[in-house]
């Protein structure tokens, strides 16, 4: 595509007449969008499109492909047997390269971690996934919200009262599964929400997982959307982070969204709340990021798949 330069780009470029002009190649190179300069799909996690994306898979992968998106990550397997979800991924054009795979202690068939490993791989396998991420932390033993208490509220209130010992049952339990579900081919990582980075005498959850899990052996999916409802610099976070995470949830928040760590936040379409993406998601690309999917929480302000289609088409367009 031939660039197209505004009146301000070449009013700019005639006062800089100390530099050397650039070529024609080197402004197409900046003109070129994100991700078509990193040769990345956008990704898409299904946990956007509501408990509903299960009813008929091949409408919800069609639509998804529809809007534009290529790869996805499953919250879990929609009510569906591995086989037919990947049927109906395979029929749409989308590839399956992540799920969530719930954190337990005890044994537990089915897609937990607590399946055997090579039963969690074949699933996973069956899907064409790599990765398997736990999307929060271990439940405190016993955990049970109290009445007219929120799910997020009560996860947060359990996690304070278990303190930093529950963090490091976590980061060991994903050192263990990590390292027996690498030789099968699968790879582990952990999705945080805010609660992590709540304090716990002088540190945080967050910290402690960091600490305590092996780098090349666990990484990190990074949610910034719920980074930011805690209050944390995503691009403080990405710098940190580096070579460490490898999913990104692709997340924004709208303006008004309070600090906290009770798994509350406002939510808005990508591109449409608080954050800079033109410079989070080079710094994202730059920490080693490999997977970037699309996610929302809810309430939403219009049908799901046309929430996504917004977030998907602000990130098409974005020259970073």
């Amino acid at each position: 595509m031939t660039p197209v330069l505004n009146r301000r780009s070449v009013l700019l470029g005639l006062a800089s007449a100390s530099t050397v002009m650039a070529t024609p190649a080197a402004v197409a190179r900046r003109s070129r969008t994100f991700f078509d300069r990193i040769g990345k799909p956008i990704g898409l996690q299904v946990y956007t499109l509501g408990p509903e994306a299960g009813m008929d898979l091949d409408a919800t992968f069609a639509a998804i492909t529809r809007v534009g998106f290529r790869e996805i990550e499953l919250p879990n397997l929609l009510g569906r047997k591995p086989l037919e979800v990947a049927a109906a991924a395979t029929r749409a054009g989308l590839a399956i390269r992540s799920v969530h795979v719930p954190l337990v202690r005890s044994k537990m068939a089915g897609l937990t971690f607590g399946a055997e490993p090579a039963q969690l791989a074949d699933t996973l396998g069956t899907l064409g996934a790599k990765w398997a991420v736990a999307p929060i932390m271990l439940l405190p033993a016993g955990f049970r919200p109290g009445s007219g208490e929120s799910l997020g509220a009560a996860i947060a209130r359990s996690a304070a009262s278990a303190g930093s010992a529950l963090w490091q049952e976590s980061a060991e339990l994903l050192n263990s599964r990590a390292e027996a579900l690498r030789p099968l081919g699968i790879s582990v990582a952990y999705h945080n929400h805010n609660i992590e980075f709540a304090s716990i005498g002088g540190t945080t959850g967050w910290d402690i997982l960091l600490r305590d899990t092996q780098p090349g052996l666990v990484s990190f999916e990074l949610d910034l959307g719920w980074a930011g409802a805690a209050g944390l610099d995503p691009l403080a976070l990405l710098k940190r982070l580096h070579g460490r995470v490898r999913l990104l949830h692709v997340k924004d928040i709208a303006p008004g969204t309070k600090v906290n760590h009770a798994i509350e936040m406002i939510p808005a379409e990508v591109g449409s709340g608080t954050f800079d993406w033109a410079r989070i998601l080079p710094a994202a690309h730059h920490a080693g990021v490999e997977h970037y999917f699309v996610e929302q929480e809810p309430p939403f302000s219009m049908p799901r798949i046309d929430s996504a289609a917004k977030s998907y088409t602000f990130l098409a367009e974005l020259v970073a």
